[in-house]
């Protein structure tokens, strides 16, 4: 997606050229969907699943009459569908060639740059589709999913609700709407929602539909318990933690036993997570099963079964009513018992001390918080069409909660880290992907485009993603050190390592980071908007890491001390990467 915006203004440039003579024909086009029985059939493909012949169709029409509009929008939208967000963006952008005012061009574009993770130029696509259709679903939608991934799943909640009275028979808004309804602790509505999705979507992925079926399971369990992740013990407490690898292990008692587990601390998980030899040991049985995760390692895919702890132990925390996945664990040279994962992390303000080798955990009712936005992506409401949270009509404003702010600027490439920063924190701003990962924004010296990395503890290395080191070539980076990586599915070995000269984030510039090469499309499956990589231990334990979910933020505090060494353990060549794509509620 790098030249995505440089297409942007070429296309509107082509305008110029072409808008006088073709301004009559593009409106006289036939509307989305309607006209001869080729535009009927690609229709009927988009509503069946059948995107490849849908795309086939729309091509056709289009090599047929370049200016016809209608078949245009309806090919970018079969492309976006596939994930081809190139090409889609592009055939949108044509279409702004021959009618600038096109609303649904203009949320296409929008919908394409967010999937690629262009949060601020998808927010300008989005308001412009609205400032020429206010009705325009996907623009509302989009906006819509940039709440939830910036944390504020109410007002995603009731975007997304309008979305669906204006379009109900298309299957993602109902989709997005159940991931937001999760998220937000509304289990029974969530899996409502996932089996209407269920009833009204394409046939076409049977894996996909049976990880549905599970979760619809899972969250009907968790609908009859009586309240998730209840808060107890302490509401503050300091923690020891264990290095190794890089990552940092706590001492964990599950259910009310006086056994201590082993649990790393993963900021890379959604969930927490519990060995299977664990759970059989602990003799906990799963509540629910179904469908296949997809993760990096092995065959890249492992089953998805969950489980339910009646307590977690944490020092003097106590968190009880916690769901967990059951997995195998694939590395055995390090005796790990669980994750502890985001959702009972986001409880608290936690801070990990790579220094004195302490986790410090704040609980969010013990300290007042002031809620910074991300960007301001504020949905404009049409009153008559959505009902809010509380079952009232609200007002065309109630979606507008979020201050109007200037967009954020464009990141460059910081001036390398020198001494005389040894005291100055860094603030990170993160978004939550739809699979529950904290991402950041990044930049990477010479690729101009900010990319989205996830931050994770759990991860002993650093990574970039194989798309983005095969399109930016950098081969030029290679070392000759190769690892073995285990992932939450299984083993890769002799992965290929970079030496990345200049890695940026927030205002702090790391030089020289090494980074293993990993297939990251398994993550990006389920993300909402494209990973291109990971900042994993061998970043964070340089500092003091704060993770502050209510403000969207992880601070970084150099240590005062020098940096601990990679792993309190000898690992040989071997990195742990546990991020996995599945059905997070």
């Amino acid at each position: 997606m790098k030249k995505l915006s440089r297409a942007l203004w070429g296309s509107l440039a082509a305008l110029i050229v072409c808008v006088s003579l073709s301004g009559v024909e593009a409106r006289a086009a036939a509307p989305f969907g309607g006209g001869d029985k080729n535009r009927e059939k690609a229709a009927r493909a988009l509503r069946e699943g059948e995107f490849e012949v849908a795309e086939k169709i729309y091509r056709a029409l289009v090599e047929r009459n370049p200016k016809d509009v209608a078949a245009r929008l309806g090919l970018s939208f079969a492309l976006l569908k596939q994930r081809n967000l190139r090409d889609a963006y592009d055939h949108a952008a044509r279409v702004l060639a021959l009618d600038p005012a096109s609303s649904r061009a203009h949320a296409l574009i929008g919908s394409a740059l967010l999937a690629s993770g262009d949060f601020r130029l998808s927010i300008e696509e989005f308001r412009t589709a609205l400032a020429f259709k206010e009705d325009e679903a996907l623009a509302i939608a989009g906006l819509s999913m940039i709440n939830f991934y910036e944390n504020r799943a109410g007002l995603a909640l009731a975007g997304l609700r309008r979305a669906i009275y204006l379009e109900p028979e298309e299957p993602d808004y109902i989709f997005s709407f159940a991931q937001a309804a999760a998220r937000s602790e509304r289990y029974r509505e969530a899996a409502d929602a996932y089996e209407t999705f269920l009833r009204i979507a394409p046939r076409t992925d049977a894996d996909r539909r049976a990880r549905i079926r599970g979760l619809i399971s899972f969250l009907r369990y968790l609908g009859a318990q009586r309240h998730l992740y209840i808060t107890g013990g302490a509401s503050q407490a300091t923690i020891p933690f264990e290095l190794v690898n890089s990552r940092p292990i706590i001492n964990v008692r599950i259910n009310g036993s006086k056994t201590p587990l082993r649990f790393v601390v993963d900021t890379g998980s959604g969930m927490c997570v519990l060995s299977t030899q664990t759970a059989e040991r602990m003799n906990i049985k799963p509540v629910a099963q179904g469908g296949l995760a997809r993760a990096v390692g092995g065959g890249g895919r492992f089953e998805i079964v969950y489980g339910f702890l009646t307590s977690l132990q944490m020092g003097e925390v106590r968190v009880e009513n916690v769901p967990v996945y059951i997995r195998h664990f694939h590395n055995q040279q390090e005796s790990v018992d669980g994750y502890i994962g985001l959702s009972v992390l986001a409880k608290y303000v936690a801070a990990f001390d790579y220094g004195t080798q302490e986790m410090a955990l704040t609980r969010h009712s013990e300290r007042p918080v002031q809620v910074r936005p991300f960007t301001d992506t504020a949905v404009p409401l049409n009153s008559n069409h959505v009902m809010s949270d509380t079952g009232a009509q609200p007002s065309a404003g109630m979606l507008a909660a979020t201050p109007r702010a200037a967009a954020p600027p464009v990141l460059k490439p910081a001036a390398p880290t020198t001494a005389s920063d040894a005291n100055r924190s860094y603030e990170v701003p993160i978004r939550s992907t739809s699979s529950g990962f904290w991402s950041s924004s990044v930049v990477l010296e010479g690729i101009e485009k900010p990319l989205n990395f996830i931050m994770d503890t759990g991860a002993s290395i650093s990574v970039v993603s194989q798309e983005l080191a095969r399109t930016e070539d950098m081969a030029r980076f290679e070392q000759k050190t190769r690892l073995r990586v285990f992932g939450a599915a299984g083993v890769s070995e002799d992965v290929v390592t970079l030496l990345l000269p200049r890695v940026s984030f927030g205002d702090y510039t790391h030089a020289n980071l090494s980074a293993a090469v990993l297939d990251m499309s398994a993550i990006n499956e389920t993300s909402g908007f494209e990973q291109t990589g990971i900042i994993g231990g061998n970043v964070l334990r340089r500092f003091r890491v704060t993770f502050d979910f209510l403000r969207g933020l992880v601070r970084l505090d150099p240590l005062t001390t020098a940096a601990p060494p990679a792993s309190s353990t000898p690992v040989g060549r071997d990195a742990n990467v546990t991020p996995a794509s599945g059905a997070t509620p």
